[in-house]
């Protein structure tokens, strides 16, 4: 049979599914969890579940560029903590100096800084040191972590400034303000991913690094330039938990980001193999895991149970991959 003569309206259904996977497992999540729960539609729970994700699902918004591009970033949450702590050591130390708001404009530009700086770090590791993305950020996430105990001397960094906790606390038309930096970046991320002549050498060096290489695309400097990307996003969510808690705890901030953060992407659709993923399906999977955390505390599942019923979705989400492939 001639695949080109099957009429177009025959095909979307699979498109769809793959397009949409993770948007109808939202919605038939949503439907399951409003069934489960009377208080899972509360407003203020929905809230809730918005902005807990919102740290992590910034942090993810970058991390689709990485694992589409085929890397992987294991040092994001280690880098979350090393990256608040210092921006909250730069607000404590300009606060007596230029006033509170220009100390925080000056904290907020230095973590802006000190995450490009930890991202470029894994990137030349890994572009121009030939290191396996996975044993790169592995590496790092030691490194990351151990600054930020000796920093800290494994204590706690706390701000003394009264106005910075209303960035992270914040709200605006009743949205909390990190759910709208999330929305923003994710939208800016869409358009760059599937309307930029980067975003199409970032799957096309997923897909096939030698052919985007015989193709003329700078493929090392393309993956370099993604983990720059993710190391702006960890910067950005460093502000706001540091601003949220007014805090960093040295030893438990940042805490399994990373894993939240790839499970987020994976969830959304985007392969480990790389090659393809896209922005909305990695907010979708940000929501979905926020939702299963909520869920499960609702119902008084044990805590310590909460990490293997999220590991049975990642799972389920890489198998379903594979099936579809």
């Amino acid at each position: 049979m001639n695949i080109r003569a099957i009429p177009k309206k025959m095909v979307p259904k699979r498109l769809d599914y793959e397009r949409f996977g993770s948007l109808y497992a939202l919605i038939l999540l949503f439907i399951i969890s409003s069934i489960a729960s009377p208080y899972f539609l509360q407003l203020q729970n929905i809230l809730n579940i918005l902005r807990q994700v919102s740290y992590t699902g910034i942090i993810a918004l970058g991390m689709t560029f990485v694992i589409i591009s085929g890397g992987i970033d294991l040092s994001v949450g280690s880098m979350t903590a090393l990256v608040g702590g210092i921006v909250i050591l730069t607000l404590n130390k300009f606060g007596g100096e230029i006033g509170e708001i220009g100390a925080i404009v000056v904290a907020i530009v230095v973590g802006m800084l000190l995450g490009l700086v930890g991202g470029a770090a894994n990137g030349l590791i890994i572009t121009v040191g030939k290191v396996a993305p996975f044993v790169a950020t592995l590496g790092t996430m030691a490194i990351f972590r151990s600054l930020t105990l000796y920093i800290s001397n494994a204590g706690e960094f706390r701000s003394a400034s009264s106005m910075y906790p209303e960035l992270g606390m914040g709200d605006l038309i009743g949205i909390p303000v990190p759910v709208w930096i999330m929305l923003g970046l994710a939208v800016v991320f869409h358009i760059v991913l599937t309307r930029t002549r980067y975003g199409r050498y970032v799957c096309a060096v997923g897909s096939n690094e030698r052919v985007a290489r015989y193709a003329a695309i700078k493929t090392e400097v393309i993956r370099f330039t993604s983990y720059l990307v993710v190391g702006l996003t960890v910067a950005v969510s460093a502000v706001l938990l540091s601003s949220r808690l007014n805090s960093i705890s040295s030893t438990n901030a940042g805490l399994n980001f990373e894993l939240d953060a790839i499970a987020a992407v994976i969830i959304g659709g985007t392969p480990l193999t790389g090659g393809s993923g896209t922005i909305p399906g990695t907010v979708f999977g940000a929501i979905i895991l926020g939702i299963i955390n909520n869920m499960l505390n609702m119902l008084g599942v044990s805590p310590y149970l909460q990490g293997t019923v999220k590991g049975l979705v990642i799972i389920g989400a890489v198998l379903i991959q594979g099936k579809r492939r």
